[in-house]
């Protein structure tokens, strides 16, 4: 029985159908030149589109953010244009989609970056890990990421200009909301996390100062377009990119205490059951303490995600755990997910080889 997933929610100021989300997933099918979405993207949306709430794949918000090949911007006209034929589609189907804003910081290579400058970040750290670039073939491969430079104060504040500026194009391409992506190895959680973040002024140190950053950008997003259009994503406990944090609970109740201050549409958590695309049997027993702990504090609607069945999916509602469940890759073989839930239906088995580029196949 899945009873609970097909229960209607309010979400901010929309009326969603059922608790399933479809999860944030990167494509690297932008249209180019211009990294902008295509028909074929707005069709893959549309199709989805009986998800209670789709959350598009992670989209950067300056060419300084984006750090993988064929990856969606939101920061030019023509990428604002492409994004609103998105949302008609999804709307026209009924649907409700907020747009993930992205900023890769140390995950990224020179080959995006202005005048092939180095990746920025909260400290100038090596990176665990690569991102997929364009070679002289014009082919994607994946490539070493540099040791980044550190962002001055200054600088900083540019960024939230640029995430206000993203999220008021969102909006007027036709997005219902926004999510904040402060997870998953990105610049705002290389800023949250101990391990990437050894500043000493005020953006550095305690937990109190490495959340600064985020906090900043979620008020000036809220300012732009209404808290009520804004939903976070964070990773408390999450490896990718070499992330880590000395204080977790500590952090991540801090910074979820902080987020009540403004009525957001949602919380996003991750559970640290998958690192990027690979299963991760070795998460830290700490992650469901930790959960239940933000749990208690989030005053809002909470989101989980993190390999989720439908069985498992709806247990979590049924105990509390959540409010909305999101999830990710079945929603690439089963575009009609919450129908096959629903009836209970076979899903489709996702395949590997669609899930980045290529054409139609995996649409």
């Amino acid at each position: 029985m899945t009873a609970h997933l097909f229960q209607p929610i309010t979400v901010g100021s929309y009326h969603l159908a059922n608790r399933i989300a479809m999860a944030p997933l990167t494509r690297s099918r932008a249209g180019q030149p211009g990294d902008v979405p295509t028909a074929m993207n707005a069709q893959y949306y549309r199709q989805r589109a009986t998800a209670g709430l789709i959350i598009t794949e992670a989209t950067q918000i300056s060419q300084q953010g984006k750090g993988y090949a064929w990856t969606p911007g939101i920061y030019t006209s023509e990428q604002v244009n492409a994004w609103r034929q998105v949302s008609e589609q999804v709307h026209e189907a009924d649907g409700v989609i907020f747009m993930q804003l992205w900023h890769v910081g140390r995950v990224s290579h020179p080959s995006f970056q202005p005048d092939h400058a180095l990746p920025v970040a909260p400290s100038a750290l090596p990176v665990s890990g690569k991102t997929f670039i364009i070679d002289e073939q014009g082919k994607g491969v994946w490539g070493e990421v540099p040791i980044p430079r550190a962002l001055e104060p200054n600088e900083i504040q540019d960024i939230i200009s640029d995430y206000r500026q993203a999220a008021r194009n969102a909006i007027q391409a036709g997005m219902d909301g926004v999510e904040i992506h402060a997870g998953n190895g990105y610049l705002l959680d290389q800023f949250i996390n101990s391990a990437s973040n050894h500043r000493q002024d005020a953006y550095g140190g305690s937990y109190e100062n490495r959340a600064r950053f985020l906090l900043e950008v979620v008020e000036g997003v809220a300012q732009e377009i209404g808290a009520s259009k804004v939903g976070v994503r964070l990773t408390p406990m999450g490896r990718f990119m070499g992330m880590g944090d000395e204080t977790p609970k500590e952090t991540f109740s801090h910074i979820v205490h902080s987020l009540n201050r403004w009525p957001l549409a949602y919380l996003h958590l991750v559970e640290p059951a998958v690192v990027g695309t690979v299963k991760d049997e070795n998460f830290d027993p700490q992650w469901d303490e930790i959960i239940l702990q933000l749990r208690a504090i989030w005053q809002g609607v909470l989101i989980v995600a993190g390999g989720y069945d439908p069985e498992a999916a709806e247990q979590a509602l049924v105990t509390g755990r959540a409010d909305m469940v999101a999830f990710g890759r079945p929603f690439l073989a089963n575009p009609d997910l919450p129908r096959r839930i629903k009836e209970g239906l076979q899903l489709n088995t996702p395949d590997p080889s669609t899930f980045f580029g290529g054409d139609h196949r995996g649409i």
